[in-house]
């Protein structure tokens, strides 16, 4: 699906990361970053362990491609603060990835 505001090249990476997903990527969904605490452990983790490395950053981040959820609220991307709507990508600074709406990670927040 391609989005008039979405680049080729996120168009492309979206792909890709899907292909990742879908292919059996084991991601770390779970625990979902409750606290303060967690999501600075989490961070901290992308920041040291994953850099620029995609597969990495999926696996730390928890990407799935469906929504997860968690305490009986559903977290997919598209209800996440750091959605943007109408580019489909994720603007939290330690992703900075395209995703679709229907993903979820485990930074997601209200």
């Amino acid at each position: 699906m391609t989005d008039r505001n979405s680049s080729p090249q996120d168009d492309a990476l979206r792909q890709k990361i899907s292909g990742l997903l879908s292919g059996g990527l084991e991601t770390e969904a779970w625990p979902r970053a409750e606290t303060s605490e967690m999501v600075n452990e989490i961070v901290g983790r992308l920041h040291t362990d994953a850099g620029d490395d995609l597969e990495k950053k999926l696996v730390i981040g928890g990407f799935t491609d469906h929504p997860i959820e968690a305490d009986e609220i559903e977290q997919p991307c598209e209800t996440c603060m750091y959605y943007l709507v109408h580019r489909r990508f994720c603007e939290l600074p330690e992703f900075m990835l395209p995703v679709e709406p229907n993903w979820s990670c485990r930074l997601w927040r209200i």
